[in-house]
């Protein structure tokens, strides 16, 4: 596979992201089974995998750890910090939290569940409102110096805020929710990633599995799905969006392609510095996925798409209403 610079660190063109083996669509899947097609996921040549102490918490970082033991010195790991987790119990509380010691408890159990020295991308998850960013980027630096960090990440931050950070320790990703349903990101983050020479790796490149078309509005979704709480799958907005659905379906067979080719080569095809991840618990999805890498959408394409879009009108918010106000601060 291709690789991309998110910043200067050097990963595929396309990622993977590890959080749908947590239980976040359901059930857990079994952990060999996880281990099995993350293995797979780098046998068809991903080097970038995303895991946070959220996803669990802590079990997806053990696994994704355990799973990349192997060829630990020919991946890129990338997990978080940033949400209120009790570091005896788990328990996730309300809210969020940066602070600096809390930060650095953090990191040190990631790397033990993750098994590795050093975390070769580490994420803010989400902003604390209740801790000055230039704090968080200092404790971060100051991991840097001492080996445990390679390089500084941020999620779902606001483009003055990551200014702010950057002028602290340079920042080499931000991660944000951006797809061809959630362009939020083109305002002011991704002008200002390609102004400072930072990479931006969007999350949900796929809608949570809306994109693919596989997902319609008679599809059932258990209550212990996270989509079940979100405003964008309840049955109505599910009806409403699908011709955004019938579009990708349309480019998909003049490309000879999925709907979910055509989504993540759209996001590759927006600018070189940004790296999708995608995440499934299947092996033959990851291969379907990749895929994208040989998809070329043309200036012709690109604008056609663009035109189709802007008379599309997307139903419902892409979180809930108490996750959404974490996002851009």
């Amino acid at each position: 596979m291709k690789q991309r610079m998110l910043g200067s660190l050097p990963v595929s063109e396309i990622g993977y992201g590890t959080m749908s083996f947590a239980s976040t669509y359901g059930a857990s899947p079994d952990r060999s089974e996880a281990i099995r097609v993350i293995r797979g996921a780098h046998d068809l040549g991903v080097t970038l995998f995303d895991t946070a102490e959220a996803y669990g918490p802590w079990t997806n970082e053990e696994f994704v750890g355990e799973a990349l033991r192997p060829f630990r010195d020919q991946v890129v790991i990338a997990t978080k910090f940033g949400f209120n987790i009790d570091p005896a119990t788990g328990e996730r509380r309300s809210g969020v939290n940066s602070r600096p010691d809390h930060v650095r408890q953090v990191v040190d159990a990631s790397l033990k569940r993750l098994g590795i020295e050093t975390i070769d991308l580490l994420y803010q998850h989400r902003v604390d409102p209740a801790v000055p960013i230039e704090d968080v980027a200092g404790v971060v630096r100051d991991l840097i110096a001492a080996g445990k960090v390679r390089h500084f990440g941020m999620s779902e931050a606001a483009a003055a805020t990551i200014r702010r950070a950057h002028a602290v320790q340079p920042v080499t990703a931000i991660q944000s929710e951006y797809s061809l349903w959630t362009r939020e990101p083109e305002a002011e983050v991704l002008p200002l990633c390609a102004k400072l020479g930072i990479g931006f790796v969007p999350w949900s490149p796929l809608g949570a599995g809306y994109l693919t078309g596989k997902v319609d509005a008679s599809t059932p979704i258990e209550s212990s799905d996270f989509r079940a709480a979100s405003p964008r799958f309840t049955t109505e907005a599910r009806a409403a969006n699908q011709a955004l659905i019938e579009l990708l379906k349309r480019i998909a067979a003049d490309k000879k392609a999925t709907p979910a080719q055509i989504a993540l080569a759209w996001l590759l095809a927006r600018a070189p510095f940004i790296v999708p991840i995608f995440g499934t618990r299947r092996l033959d999805r990851v291969e379907e996925n990749l895929g994208a890498a040989n998809v070329v959408l043309t200036p012709a394409d690109l604008g056609e798409i663009e035109t189709a879009i802007g008379k599309i009108e997307i139903k419902g918010e892409r979180l809930p209403a108490e996750i959404l106000k974490l996002s851009y601060r």
